[in-house]
């Protein structure tokens, strides 16, 4: 039947095999390579792998840093910031334009053309204006995810059903309340869903300015050791990179199960359903 949930077994068996043929596959092709040339450095062997995890997480001759450590503090800090700041401006932002008509008008139109801008584009006017500190990181994923969160959290304010307005009204409910008792809180499981969204998105901002012009974090590794072929590095960093999305993506499911149990519970009736 289409839409039918897998039982739990299935769900893990079929996750297990997609990992063990990705895996294989990818042994193959280097195993392959390597046949073809000894020293091919661009799809490396698990030996080789290993080696470049020991770089990242062992001490660096020549500075005495981890780079794992000092790039994960760094890069950590510029996506913490830039989905904090970027992301609680697009709630309010997106909660008061769904609210108010006359906030909606003026801002809408504004914020549907800088929604459009790729902020990796305009690197160089972040660099004028911010500098090259955290500031630049913090703006550049700001500015590459508020406007299509304000938008999208605007939108689910305006769906709320009327019943439900209504009734908040009849029972005397204020305008503060309306807002943050009522319409706030049926919102919340689909704003945490946005931001779950956005933090992919995040990350590409961050790497590509880190990649441009910083001196230490995820991109400017990613950037020294691509010119260097060191791909035995590389390809450990880009997965780190895949754990650090998921970790955040984690966390904000463990707050939707906790401060949005009806929603949670809702939508698990609809997959038994289906």
């Amino acid at each position: 039947m289409v839409g039918k949930p897998l039982k739990p077994w299935q769900s893990m068996l079929v996750m297990w095999l997609s990992v063990i043929i990705i895996l294989a596959g990818y042994t193959f092709l280097s195993n392959r390579q390597h046949e073809i040339n000894a020293n091919d450095k661009t799809i490396p062997t698990w030996s080789q792998l290993k080696e470049g995890i020991q770089k990242i997480v062992e001490k660096n001759e020549r500075s005495g840093e981890r780079w794992l450590v000092e790039d994960a503090k760094a890069s950590a800090e510029r996506l913490f910031l830039g989905l904090f700041y970027g992301f609680f401006g697009a709630l309010f932002l997106g909660l008061f334009m769904g609210c108010f008509p006359l906030l909606d008008s003026g801002l809408s139109w504004p914020l549907s053309i800088l929604s459009k801008l790729p902020p990796t584009a305009a690197l160089a006017l972040f660099f004028v204006v911010l500098g090259v500190g955290t500031n630049m990181y913090v703006g550049v994923i700001v500015v590459g995810i508020l406007p299509i969160s304000t938008l999208t959290i605007r939108l689910a304010t305006r769906d709320i059903p009327k019943e439900l307005i209504n009734k908040a009204l009849t029972l005397g409910a204020s305008k503060g309340e309306m807002v943050f008792s009522v319409i706030f809180r049926h919102i919340l499981p689909k704003v945490i869903d946005t931001l779950r969204l956005q933090i992919g998105p995040a990350l590409v901002f961050l790497i590509a300015a880190e990649y441009a012009c910083a001196h230490v974090g995820f991109g400017y590794r990613l950037r020294l050791q691509a010119r260097l072929v060191n791909m035995d590095v590389v390809y450990p960093y880009l997965v780190i990179l895949i754990l650090f999305g998921f970790t955040f993506d984690f966390l904000l499911v463990i707050l939707q199960k906790l401060t949005c149990r009806w929603y949670v519970e809702e939508r698990s009736g609809e997959h038994g359903k289906n």
